[in-house]
């Protein structure tokens, strides 16, 4: 046995405890669609938040923005659950074909690192919601769910991480200038998914 054969041996060795450890078939497809849900709720909030503005009358301005926010949270919910749909349908027809299994140790670890920070941001922003601190809820979002990712990324495609990272500072940025919250929210969950996702279609999908 020559050195090729033992470079290619611990290769294979290598690649064979990444896969028993880390989740790697999270499709990069879901992350784009993932991101025009989110434009196309964007674009529907965008609506509802103009009508807001547009009007003149301060009580009624009030009552307007007040019975929207509920508006916004099924815009929002709703768009959560096609994406979280989408990722799960695409991710299990990719580990189909590489003859895998969706439901072992590492999906595991990587759904409860991924939801630990990601309901803990969810049940903050209720609070904030609660008490009418509407200004810090797209930061919130966007720092929690950047934190998600990061956390996440240790189980699965050590990738994510990066786009975890572009999140949270999306998110502190729109902390300090929170009335630029809408377009770093359309910025980080609408266009930084496609981007992203495109990224890791053609690096790990077309493999």
């Amino acid at each position: 046995m020559n050195n090729k054969d033992y470079l290619k041996d611990i290769s294979d060795i290598k690649n064979l405890m990444n896969r028993s450890s880390r989740f790697i078939s999270l499709s990069g497809l879901s992350g784009i669609l993932a991101g025009v849900y989110a434009l196309i709720g964007a674009y529907l909030a965008n609506g509802i938040i103009t009508k807001i503005q547009m009007e003149t009358h301060p009580i009624k301005r009030f009552l307007i923005g007040y019975d929207s926010i509920g508006t916004l949270l099924i815009i929002a919910f709703t768009v959560i659950v096609l994406s979280v749909l989408t990722a799960i349908y695409l991710t299990y027809r990719k580990t189909k074909k590489q003859h895998e299994n969706i439901w072992d140790i590492s999906s595991k670890r990587l759904i409860i690192n991924f939801l630990i920070p990601l309901l803990t941001g969810g049940i903050f922003c209720i609070v904030l919601i609660d008490k009418e601190y509407f200004d810090l809820i797209a930061s919130s979002t966007l720092i929690f769910y950047g934190l998600s990712l990061i956390n996440a990324s240790k189980y699965s495609i050590g990738d994510i991480q990066y786009l975890g990272f572009i999140e949270v500072v999306l998110g502190l940025i729109c902390a300090m200038f929170p009335g630029y919250g809408f377009w770093l929210w359309v910025i980080g969950f609408g266009i930084m998914h496609i981007i992203y996702g495109t990224y890791m279609h053609f690096k790990y999908d077309k493999q």
